[in-house]
């Protein structure tokens, strides 16, 4: 019996990653028929995942968690990679397509050390490394302090675990991969808008191969697909990068397409929130809502991104 793999799937080592390449490897056995096994993880090591100590946009921004995973792909070593969307650069090479995203999950942050923003304690310590979860938390809690967190949910728990914060922002989706939806409690999306494409996983190919795209693209979500290619076309317009505290999140109802967004200035002090609905694909809508949004925004928000 050939026991050969039918195809390679790449991805990060972290238990998240692991989680979503079986997630991957589960929807494509399902929808080609073929046994689980024949489908082999290649698990990639990334710059992100060694350097731990410092913000990604000090040593070279999401292209940390892509880099290795696109060269991998490129010289045939795998046939695909798994990606957290919201970790993947807005412009990616052209030899690299995105074949496919899954269903998204809760798109929501979990707060965890406090039941809520209102309920964390004078001056508390919020650990994250995230410019967008920092500027909202500072909007709503001016007197907190933020100190930075990287690493896997799991280190970022212990960290918290060892009183180097009061409390920390985590995906609910990532929880939910784990199996940890015991953890922390969902922020409203009134008070939290999310990063654009959270709770996304996709799948990309290099971009010439026709049947990975074919066999890849069996899988794909269609609303999912529209939402997050809205919010990375925000970005893309906005000249966002890892510097920028910018939330989006859009949605799919039957044809119509409804995108919101906020930016912040760096410390929360200033924001500007807006949004915009029209036909599911139309891709004027992410450059007309980034137009209209740095156009209102105060100069301490506007500064902050290139599409300015």
């Amino acid at each position: 019996m050939d026991t050969a793999p039918l195809f390679k799937l790449g991805s990060r080592g972290s238990p998240l990653a692991l989680a979503q390449a079986h997630m991957t490897r589960d929807a494509l056995a399902a929808a080609h028929g073929w046994a689980p096994e024949r489908i082999e993880i290649v698990t990639i090591r990334t710059t992100g995942d060694r350097v731990q100590d410092r913000a990604l946009a000090e040593i070279g921004g999401k292209a940390l968690w892509t880099k290795e995973l696109d060269r991998a792909l490129l010289d045939g070593e795998i046939d695909a990679a798994v990606h957290s969307m919201k970790d993947v650069e807005t412009i990616r090479p052209t030899r690299i397509a995105i074949a496919a995203m899954l269903p998204r999950a809760d798109v929501r942050d979990r707060l965890v050390g406090a039941a809520s923003l209102a309920e964390l304690p004078p001056g508390a310590v919020v650990g994250t490394s995230s410019p967008r979860r920092a500027a909202q938390v500072l909007r709503h809690r001016p007197d907190a302090k933020i100190v930075l967190f990287r690493g896997n949910v799991a280190t970022r728990l212990a960290k918290l675990a060892s009183g180097e914060a009061d409390a920390t922002l985590l995906a609910a989706a990532g929880l939910t991969r784990l199996g940890r939806d015991d953890v922390g409690t969902p922020v409203p999306l009134e008070l939290m808008l999310p990063a654009a494409s959270q709770g996304a996983v996709g799948i990309e190919v290099r971009a010439e191969d026709a049947d990975a795209r074919q066999r890849v693209g069996a899988i794909a979500h269609a609303d999912t697909c529209a939402a997050v290619s809205a919010e990375r076309g925000l970005l893309e317009a906005l000249g966002a990068d890892c510097h920028s505290a910018v939330a989006a999140h859009a949605t799919v109802a039957g044809t119509r397409l409804t995108l919101r967004a906020e930016l912040y200035a760096q410390d929360g002090s200033a924001h500007v929130a807006g949004s915009i609905e029209g036909p599911v694909g139309d891709l004027a809508l992410a450059p007309a809502l980034a137009a209209d949004l740095l156009a209102r925004a105060p100069d301490s928000v506007r500064r902050l991104f290139a599409g300015e």
